[in-house]
């Protein structure tokens, strides 16, 4: 049958099979190189995805920034929160001061410490206690063996028995702690309204917030707004939760004479005793920074010798080439 076609007939089919052919070649060929392209972009990122760094990294991301958040502005926006009061019963939010022991290697201030002390004894002391430190803190920190030697003798604390059996007064020594100014909790209460002032001595770590809390609620004290009452016996305080305090306020320009001569306002002296309160409540401060700066130099010494070590002693290991020269063998 195709012997009776005509030569360009059968000339114009060869060349429409060919070119359908070649067309076919080229539409197959791009894609397997659209398809090559695209498998090759998917290894890759299945491969970035499976690398344990890259997901480890991601996930530090991740936290790293969450945390930064909350640090910021205290909670996520996407998650809810539940609370048992509202947040004008749990105290308005106190502002982050610029305390000078509040840096990485920063220590207290002990001329503040001092004054701070100055302040709790003339004022602070009539109500709270302080019954974790002793006299013998004070010594090397605030003031000097004689000074604090003559503090404590001021107070008579009770000891004994003695050789008839009886219990007996005596001077205080640097051992004795200080003294609480009311014989039990029952006296306190009895003298403040029923309500219980605190021990002093945790104060900024058992309180959220620490010392910018103490020191924004001791210069918070303002009139209650309008339509809040309070009952007898309170003051209103918008750092203290609920707002009603049973302490009214106790700091007042020049209630105290600095004997060094700084002016005795109100933010000055409670900057004082929450620099004196915070170290109260850790004593250790300074000579734990002390010592985290050497461990951080002695490790980071011991790091870079080690990683030299290692260098040194796995080099030629790891670099060494070994080769294998077959025995040569010998005619037969």
């Amino acid at each position: 049958m195709l012997a009776r076609l005509p030569a360009s007939a059968a000339l114009k089919a060869g060349l429409s099979s060919a070119s359908r052919r070649a067309a076919g070649q080229t539409i197959s060929r791009s894609t397997n190189v659209r398809f090559s392209s695209s498998s090759a972009a998917t290894e890759t990122i299945k491969g970035a995805l499976n690398s344990k760094a890259a997901v480890a990294s991601a996930t530090l991301l991740s936290v790293g920034t969450i945390a930064w958040y909350t640090h910021l502005y205290g909670t996520l926006p996407f998650i809810g929160e539940v609370h048992a009061s509202s947040p004008a019963e749990e105290g308005l939010h106190p502002a982050n001061y610029p305390f000078g022991h509040k840096g990485l290697l920063s220590t207290f201030d002990h001329a503040s410490i001092r004054r701070g002390y100055q302040v709790y004894r003339e004022v602070c002391a009539a109500c709270h206690s302080l019954d974790r430190i002793a006299w013998r803190n004070l010594v090397g920190v605030s003031h000097t063996v004689d000074e604090v030697k003559a503090m404590a003798e001021e107070v008579e604390y009770e000891d004994g028995p003695n050789d008839q059996g009886e219990m007996f007064q005596r001077p205080g020594k640097l051992a004795d702690y200080m003294p609480p100014p009311y014989p039990n909790e029952e006296a306190a209460r009895a003298a403040n309204n029923k309500a219980l002032p605190p021990d002093l001595s945790l104060i900024v770590k058992a309180r959220h917030g620490g010392a910018d809390y103490i020191f924004s609620l001791l210069t918070g004290y303002v009139d209650p707004p309008a339509g809040v009452k309070l009952l007898d016996g309170l003051n209103y305080n918008p750092y203290f939760p609920g707002g009603a305090i049973a302490m009214a306020r106790v700091l007042y320009d020049g209630v105290v004479e600095y004997p060094d001569g700084t002016p005795a306002t109100t933010s000055q002296m409670a900057k004082d005793v929450v620099t004196f309160l915070a170290w109260a409540a850790e004593p250790e401060h300074d000579e734990r920074k002390k010592y985290g700066l050497k461990a951080v130099i002695l490790f980071s010494a011991l790091t870079a010798l080690s990683l030299y070590v290692k260098r040194f002693k796995w080099s030629p290991i790891k670099n060494r080439k070994i080769v294998y020269s077959p025995p040569v063998g010998k005619g037969h």
